[in-house]
């Protein structure tokens, strides 16, 4: 069986500077992917394992581009990912790739060391063999960038700064933990054995095409439908948190102008607490899609048990990014969350889709003893 399970003719000539896109139908991959082919910068080969949070419908707009082609398949399969090399020769690979739900990191963290410790040091071993096989202009143009979240430095204090590229990693879960991980395994291939990386450190992000298992998505879902909005413990926990247009943009400028073996803090500039999210939420549809009895969004919030080992606070300092690149988020949490609520309105299909029986067995699994 051939390893391409969808491919439109992508370019395979290196000359025509494809990248590969790992992780490409998860969510912020496939906006990565989409906004990358929509300000035509080259052809994009995707790669996603298209597990539960991977979904190809968030690539259907690009199914017939002839700059893009899918492939299904895991980041740990050598030979797949060997292959993929070989025929398109990309110019950059960008890894999105990995369990990224700090729940399902506490149910079950097999999984997560499977895919972001084991699976990013296979995509290493692969790509440094890669790079080994290039001449001198196109080893001196490649990049490998690898995105990471804000998770690794642990928890900060009310009153403390917001996290730099030098915080000390401190991971609390399975999740950050692994992260943390491949994290330091890229670091290395990039002293030990010379590969051109680059390291992006996010904060929470937010945007269309979100699984509805985190924060934002999970709330719109939960009040349309009429049910619990589960808020975790006293809902004080506070985020940075990052349209996901923004993410994307920052990683575009990082991939062109970022200095190899660096780490890039990426923030949103919008640090709100948990519970100050979901009443702007329910305003918001108060407002734009009231409910019929008339009565507000804001009664189905209930407070529920925290999960274990919840991180109280994230904060990113992202002046590197500024002053190095010249790079700042163009939204702010206002019109970034005005326009995430929108396309949640406007695509009840996509949503409907994604809700499997596994999705509400998930849901029944993560807060019914809480």
């Amino acid at each position: 069986m051939s390893p391409v399970a969808s491919s439109n003719g992508a370019p395979n000539r290196p000359e025509e500077n494809s990248i590969l896109v790992t992780g490409a139908a998860g969510f912020i991959g496939a906006n990565f992917v989409l906004a990358w082919l929509a300000h035509d910068l080259s052809a994009v080969v995707s790669l996603d394992k298209l597990t539960y949070a991977g979904n190809l419908e968030n690539l259907a707009s690009v199914a017939n581009d002839p700059r893009h082609a899918f492939v299904h398949g895991d980041i740990g399969d050598a030979e797949l990912v060997a292959g993929l090399l070989k025929r398109y020769r990309p110019m950059a690979v960008v890894n999105f790739a990995a369990e990224s739900h700090v729940d399902r990191s506490i149910h079950g963290p097999a999984d997560f060391i499977a895919t972001n410790v084991v699976g990013t040091y296979r995509l290493l071993e692969t790509t440094r063999a890669f790079y080994d096989s290039l001449n001198s202009p196109e080893k001196a143009a490649f990049r490998f960038l690898h995105v990471s979240t804000d998770e690794v430095f642990g928890s900060l204090g009310r009153d403390e700064p917001a996290f730099t590229e030098l915080n000390r990693y401190q991971p609390n879960s399975p999740y950050s933990a692994t992260k943390a991980a491949s994290d330091h395994l890229i670091r290395a291939w990039c002293h030990t054995f010379g590969l051109p990386v680059l390291v992006t450190n996010c904060s929470n992000n937010y945007g269309p095409y979100q699984f509805p298992e985190k924060l934002i998505p999970l709330m719109i879902h939960h009040a349309l439908s009429g049910l619990p909005l589960p808020v975790y413990g006293d809902g004080q926990q506070r985020r940075d948190w990052l349209y996901v247009a923004d993410h994307c943009s920052a990683i575009r400028a990082v991939l062109e102008r970022g200095r190899i073996g660096e780490t890039y803090n990426i923030g949103g500039a919008s640090e709100k607490a948990n519970i100050e999210i979901v009443h702007r939420l329910c305003d918001i549809l108060d407002a734009d899609r009231p409910r019929q009895d008339g009565r507000s969004y804001h009664q189905q919030i209930e407070f529920i048990g925290d999960r274990p080992g919840h991180d109280r606070r994230y904060a990113m300092d992202a002046a590197k990014i500024a002053s190095e690149l010249g790079w700042t988020p163009s939204e702010t949490f206002e019109t970034g969350i005005r326009k995430t609520v929108r396309w949640y309105l406007d695509n009840p299909g996509w949503v409907g889709r994604v809700m499997s029986g596994a999705y509400r067995d998930w849901l029944q699994k993560n807060y019914s003893n809480r």
